[in-house]
């Protein structure tokens, strides 16, 4: 796989930490509006007063709307890619796959609005950065991938590396239709018995 190109979001500050403290408070505020009023119909003054900046301070900081929406979506990766590594660096077995499944379906239940609102309004990032975003969705799959295949290793399961693939994607998807349907699942189960009845479904029946 070619190296995703990470997108610049231009900035006149200086201060690592303080960067990372006022975005983390944007992408906050933007998400609450993108859900509510939608991407298009939502105005970078509305995300500075719903973050409590005036414009000029979030210019500072962020430049256009579509680096905030980036923004929404690559902080989704980067909280995956935090709670799944350090499961990556032991040993692929039966138990890392389901402990990775139970931390990304946390993950998800955690950031079930930025989950919605990236899948709902991603269609509108620029052409780079949407390429950017689809390649970290693979990359996202590819973690669970690995974890697969190390138990197809281990002969804890027997798998094809299709069925590999096509099931790194089940868990993927089953995972982030947590936050698409949670309006009908949540009147009747909660995120732990949905965790526990998906991770059941995705993998009866395919140990060795």
């Amino acid at each position: 796989m070619a190296k995703e190109r990470k997108r610049q979001i231009h900035t006149s500050i200086k201060d690592e930490s303080l960067i990372e403290k006022r975005r983390t408070e944007v992408i906050h505020a933007a998400v609450r509006l993108f859900k509510e009023k939608g991407f298009h119909r939502t105005t970078t003054r509305e995300i500075a007063k719903e973050a409590g900046f005036s414009i000029g301070t979030l210019y500072e900081y962020i430049r256009t709307k579509e680096d905030i929406l980036y923004l929404v979506c690559d902080n989704i990766y980067l909280e995956v890619r935090k709670r799944l590594e350090p499961i990556q660096q032991h040993e692929a077995t039966m138990e890392g796959l389901i402990s990775a499944i139970h931390q990304y379906y946390l993950l998800v239940d955690d950031m079930q609005d930025e989950m919605l609102v990236m899948y709902q309004e991603s269609k509108s990032l620029p052409k780079d950065a949407l390429e950017y975003v689809l390649t970290k969705e693979i990359e996202m799959v590819g973690l669970f991938e690995t974890l697969l295949a190390g138990c197809v290793k281990s002969d804890e399961i027997e798998m094809s590396k299709k069925e590999i693939k096509l099931l790194a994607h089940q868990i993927v998807l089953q995972g982030q239709a947590w936050s698409f349907r949670r309006w009908a699942w949540r009147k009747n189960f909660k995120i732990k018995d949905y965790i526990k009845m998906q991770t059941q479904i995705l993998l009866n029946g395919i140990k060795a």
